[in-house]
C-alpha cells in the first residue's frame, strides 16, 4: 500500500546570509516606490540577486560580484554599514553562524507580578531595556511569530505571511516597521515573509514566559499547521494606527464580481457629427464600452468591479490585450514622421502581452504618399519581427464588429479569479490558464506607466536620441544603452580608443535583438560621426 502523501513544507527556510543588506535594499526599494521613482526597479533587481546568493558578504564592495550591483549601490551599502556600526550594531551584515541560539529549556522563575525578571542585557545591544507594551502591535507580532516557532519546531526561524499589500505602497505597518529597525524581525522573499532574528526570538521567549506558555501552546494545534499564518486582530486594531496605515488586501475579483468593459481612447471619438461613427457602431452592436484618455494604444479591455465599495471609483484590472488601430492614410503618415516605430516600441513596453495591430482600409491606395509595397512591408514586419497580431479590415464597420467579437471572446476567456499585481512584477502571470488565479495590472497603474511625456532619466533620453538615427531600431538602441547607459560613458569609451579606426568600429560588435546580431560597421561609423565630429554634419 502506498504511503500517505504529506503536504506542506518539508524543510525550514534557510537562514538569510545577509539580512542587513536585504533589509536596507528593501527599505530603499519601498521608499523609491512610494515616491514614484524608477530606482525601485534597480533596488528590486539587486534584492533578487542578493537573495539568490548563498554566502555572507562582509561589506558592500564584495557585493559587486553580484548581478545588478554597481559602484554607486555598493557605496550606498558601505555608507549604511558604517552608520550601522557607529550606532553600536553588529560587526558584519551577515548572520552570525556561531551566535548562541535562544534556550529552549524551562522558563525562568516569575515573580508575583505578571512581568518576568529582566535578564542582564548583553553589552553593546541596541535593544537593551526594550519591552513592548501590553496589547501593543509589536508585542502581538512577536508572540505570533513565537507561536509559529513552537508549532513548527524549526529552530530559531519561522515565517509569517504578510497581509496583502496596497498597490500604492509596500511599507509594513508602523509596529512591524519598528521591529525591523530594531533588528528583531527580518523581512525576506517576495511576497514578503517575516522571520524572527536571534535577538527577536530571545525577546519573544521572554514575552511568552510573561504571558504563560500554556496559553501559547493551546493557541494552535500542530496537525492544523499551515505555512502561512493569519494576521492577529490585535495587530490590526493597534491603538494609534489609522486605517491608512493598515495593509489591505489587493483588489481580487471573482468571475461573478466583474464585467468586461471596452475602453476606447478619446482620440477615436473625434470626428464629424454629434457622435463619431466608431462609437455609433459599438453602440449598435451593444458592446459595453467607455471613452477614456489612453496613453498607449487605442482600445484596451478592463475587468470592472460590479459591486464596488466606492461606486464612484470601482476597481478595474486591465486584461492582457491591447489594440492599435491604423487607417491606411494614418499608417502612411506615421511611417513618414517616425511615429510608426515609436508607437510599436511603446506598445511592446506597455506591460500587456497580446498586442493587436488593426489596419483599416481607407480610400484608394494610389492616392497615398507611399507605394503599396512599402505599406505591405511595414505591416509584414510588424507581424513577423515585432510579434504583433495583424488584423486587416475593409472599413470602420468591420473594425467595430471585430472589437465586438474580441469583447465576447474575452468574456469567455477570463472566467478566473483576477488579482491586482504591481508593475514590473516578473512573477505575476497575466495570461488566463488552468491556474485559477490571474494577476493583472490595475488600470491606474497601466495608464500612469504609459504616459508619454513623463519625467525621463538620462538613459531613457539617450535611447530616444539614438533611435533618431536612420536604421537604429528600439532593440538596437536598448542594446547600446545596456553597454553605455549615458552619452558621457560612450564619449569616455571613444576617448579610450587609440586610433580613429578603432573609434569607428567601437560599436560594430554590439549584440542586438533576439538573434544577437552585430550592430555592424555602418551604424557604428554613423554614431562615431554623430558624437565625435566637431564640424557640422552634412
Amino acid at each position: 500500500m502506498a504511503e500517505p502523501v504529506r503536504l506542506g513544507r518539508k524543510r525550514p527556510l534557510p537562514v538569510c546570509p545577509n539580512p542587513l543588506f536585504v533589509r536596507w535594499l528593501t527599505e530603499w526599494r519601498d521608499e523609491a516606490a512610494s515616491r514614484g521613482r524608477h530606482t525601485r526597479f534597480v533596488f528590486q533587481k539587486a534584492l533578487r540577486s542578493l537573495q539568490r546568493y548563498p554566502l555572507p558578504l562582509r561589506n558592500g564592495k564584495e557585493a559587486k560580484i553580484l548581478q545588478h550591483f554597481g559602484d554607486r549601490l555598493c557605496r550606498m551599502l558601505d555608507e549604511r554599514l558604517k552608520e550601522h556600526l557607529a550606532s553600536g550594531g553588529d560587526h558584519a551584515p551577515s548572520s552570525p553562524s556561531g551566535k548562541k541560539r535562544a534556550s529552549k529549556g524551562p522558563p525562568a522563575q516569575v515573580q508575583g507580578s505578571s512581568m518576568p525578571v529582566p535578564t542582564q542585557p548583553q553589552a553593546g545591544s541596541t535593544n537593551a531595556g526594550y519591552w513592548p507594551a501590553q496589547n501593543s502591535g509589536a508585542r502581538e507580532i512577536l508572540l505570533q511569530l513565537y507561536r509559529e516557532h513552537l508549532v513548527s519546531q524549526s529552530g530559531s526561524w519561522c515565517v509569517l505571511a504578510t497581509p496583502c499589500q496596497v498597490p500604492e505602497s509596500s511599507r509594513p505597518w508602523p509596529a512591524l516597521r519598528g521591529l525591523l529597525h530594531r533588528n528583531l524581525v527580518l523581512r525576506t522573499h517576495r511576497p514578503a515573509r517575516y522571520a524572527l532574528t536571534p535577538e527577536g526570538l530571545e525577546l519573544a521567549q521572554k514575552l511568552a514566559e510573561a504571558e504563560g506558555l500554556s496559553t501559547l501552546n493551546t493557541a494552535f494545534q500542530p496537525e492544523e499547521h499551515h505555512e502561512e499564518s493569519p494576521v492577529p486582530e490585535a495587530i490590526l486594531s493597534e491603538p494609534g494606527t489609522t486605517e491608512v496605515g493598515v495593509q489591505q488586501r489587493p483588489l481580487e475579483l471573482r468571475p461573478s464580481e466583474y464585467r468586461v468593459l471596452l475602453c476606447v481612447d478619446i482620440g477615436e471619438t473625434r470626428g464629424a457629427g454629434h457622435r463619431p461613427e466608431m462609437l455609433r457602431e459599438l453602440q449598435r452592436l451593444r458592446v459595453p464600452h467607455t471613452v477614456r484618455k489612453l496613453h498607449v494604444g487605442d482600445f484596451v479591455w478592463v475587468a470592472q468591479e460590479t459591486r464596488p465599495r466606492d461606486p464612484e471609483r470601482p476597481g478595474e484590472l486591465v486584461l492582457d490585450h491591447i489594440v492599435e488601430r491604423k487607417r491606411l492614410d494614418d499608417l502612411c503618415s506615421s511611417i513618414i514622421d517616425g511615429r510608426f516605430r515609436e508607437q510599436k516600441f511603446r506598445l511592446k513596453r506597455c506591460g500587456l502581452g497580446h498586442r493587436i495591430y488593426l489596419v483599416e482600409e481607407h480610400g484608394s491606395v494610389q492616392n497615398l504618399s507611399l507605394p503599396e509595397s512599402t505599406l505591405l512591408q511595414a505591416v509584414t514586419n510588424t507581424q513577423v519581427i515585432d510579434g504583433f497580431f495583424v488584423k486587416r479590415t475593409m472599413d470602420i464597420k468591420e473594425s467595430a464588429g471585430y472589437l465586438a467579437l474580441l469583447t465576447k471572446g474575452l468574456e469567455r476567456l477570463y472566467q478566473v479569479i483576477l488579482q491586482a499585481s504591481h508593475w514590473g512584477d516578473a512573477e505575476s502571470e497575466a495570461k488566463p490558464s488552468t491556474n485559477p488565479l490571474c494577476s493583472l495590472l490595475t488600470f491606474s497603474d497601466f495608464n500612469a506607466e504609459a504616459v508619454k511625456n513623463k519625467a525621463q532619466s538620462v538613459r531613457e533620453v539617450f535611447a530616444r536620441q539614438l533611435m533618431q538615427v536612420r536604421g537604429l531600431s528600439g532593440e538596437k538602441a536598448a542594446a547600446l544603452v545596456d553597454r553605455y547607459s549615458t552619452p558621457a560613458s560612450l564619449l569616455a569609451a571613444y576617448d579610450a580608443c587609440a586610433t580613429t579606426k578603432e573609434q569607428e568600429m567601437l560599436l560594430s560588435t554590439v549584440k542586438c535583438g533576439r538573434l544577437q546580431r552585430n550592430l555592424g560597421p555602418a551604424l557604428s561609423r554613423t554614431l562615431y560621426q554623430l558624437y565625435c565630429s566637431h564640424s557640422p554634419l552634412t
